[in-house]
């Protein structure tokens, strides 16, 4: 089980999950975040540093919210518009990387 970011941080992206992380493992799109399910430690720091209450467990996500578990593992795993390979695990660390400015396909056309 990982953590997972779910819809209320589309479009806020507060970044205060980031500051919390001890291992860096959140990952800044172009209008969420994304936590890296292989780097994730499941310490759960980032939780209640969400202002916005947008951190779940994987199998803790709110009702109509579960393809945000997908579309996360997605973010990592498959090649987005925009790009040439996988972001796979950047290991650079989320805060040093800083804005990726891309998102799944999912998360670009959601509308809140």
């Amino acid at each position: 089980m990982t953590f997972v970011v779910a819809a209320s941080c589309v479009d806020v992206l507060d970044r205060a999950c980031i500051e919390e992380c001890p291992v860096d493992c959140i990952y800044i799109g172009e209008r969420m975040a994304y936590i890296q399910p292989d780097e994730c430690t499941d310490c759960g720091a980032c939780e209640p540093a969400c202002p916005v209450e947008a951190i779940y467990y994987e199998d803790d996500m709110p009702d109509g919210q579960e393809v945000f578990v997908k579309e996360n593992a997605r973010f990592f795993a498959e090649t987005l518009p925009g790009r040439d390979a996988p972001f796979g695990s950047p290991g650079g660390g989320g805060a040093r990387m800083g804005a990726l400015g891309v998102d799944t396909p999912f998360v670009a056309a959601y509308q809140p």
